[in-house]
């Protein structure tokens, strides 16, 4: 149903709803990200109140970023939002009379660039060579660490892999490790496929856990990574680990998934200076997203320059 179609007693939801659908059925959206347009199409709606969407005007924006920046929420929370906001609108205009797309010329509050949290060299190879008890779950764990810094993958990405491809009527495989092409195949945002090169430390550990993974396999026999209950582990699951097994190495700073994969992108920028070719590692859509990451090479590359050039060293 249209928002054209949409029955003058229903509720403002009823628009939102089919649009909503739109983007998952024929845009194919992660589940992740409609969570994300299902909550902030809930905030305009919540705007609106009793008034028809399309009667909305760019002062009733401009309003709402005011009030939620005054409420404490982010430069890039409300761009985000403005984001999604505009997304839908230029969808609506394509259904119902409207005189203007009221999102379309508010911007969010300027904010300051932050640079991806990146660990040292040395804290990734304290982490990555932490003392192991040896049990089925430390070898698990230890190979999720290693796959997270050799081929920087979303958490989503990680926790999706099958220990190999299936294609069958009861299960299709959304990523899977190829052991013997040292390489993992992974479904991302935007539902678009890419193969990353696993490092030869990633691959003992994973060979060191798939040799005792059977001891996990109960409900899912596809998931690389199990519970103790059989399961795919879940994102939560794997975050906390990460972050458990960081505190336990003595690294300082607050570790979680992203930042292993912020890791990987600045360890490996600093050493090749390919920024294409860490895009198409990362599977960014477009290098503008990648470009950060040379802000955090030229501080690598500054702290070299302040070590060697006989001008910028400071004398005793």
């Amino acid at each position: 149903m249209s928002a054209a179609d949409a029955p003058k007693e229903a509720p403002l939801g009823a628009v939102i709803a089919t649009y909503l659908a739109m983007l998952e059925h024929q845009r194919h959206l992660s589940e992740h990200t409609l969570r994300g347009y299902t909550h902030e199409l809930s905030e305009l709606r919540a705007l609106a109140k009793d008034r028809p969407l399309e009667s909305l005007t760019a002062a009733d924006i401009r309003g709402a970023v005011v009030r939620a920046h005054a409420g404490g929420l982010s430069s890039r929370s409300i761009a985000h939002r403005l984001s999604a906001w505009r997304a839908f609108y230029r969808w609506l205009a394509e259904r119902v009379e409207m005189p203007a797309n009221p999102v379309a010329t508010v911007r969010a509050p300027k904010r300051e660039k932050t640079l991806p949290k990146a660990l040292s060299v040395d804290n990734a190879m304290a982490l990555m060579d932490a003392p192991q008890s040896g049990t089925t779950e430390a070898l698990r764990d230890h190979a999720i660490l290693e796959l997270f810094y050799s081929s920087g993958l979303r958490l989503a990405e990680l926790v999706g892999l099958d220990v190999r491809h299936v294609d069958s009527k009861e299960h299709t495989s959304e990523g899977w490790i190829d052991l013997e092409n040292a390489e993992v195949t992974v479904l991302g945002k935007g539902k678009r496929r890419r193969q990353v090169p696993v490092g030869s430390k990633a691959i003992e550990a994973l060979r060191a856990w798939i040799a005792v993974r059977g001891e996990f396999v109960k409900l899912d026999p596809h998931a690389l990574f199990l519970s103790v209950r059989g399961n795919r582990m879940s994102p939560g699951v794997v975050r906390t680990r990460v972050k458990q097994l960081a505190l336990k190495a003595g690294i300082p700073s607050n570790v979680h998934p992203h930042v292993l994969r912020h890791s990987f992108a600045t360890h490996v920028l600093q050493s090749s200076g390919d920024l294409r070719a860490v895009q198409e590692l990362l599977g960014h859509a477009s290098i503008t997203a990648t470009q950060v990451y040379t802000s955090l090479d030229f501080q690598h590359l500054a702290r070299v320059y302040d070590q060697a050039h006989p001008r910028a060293k400071k004398r005793d």
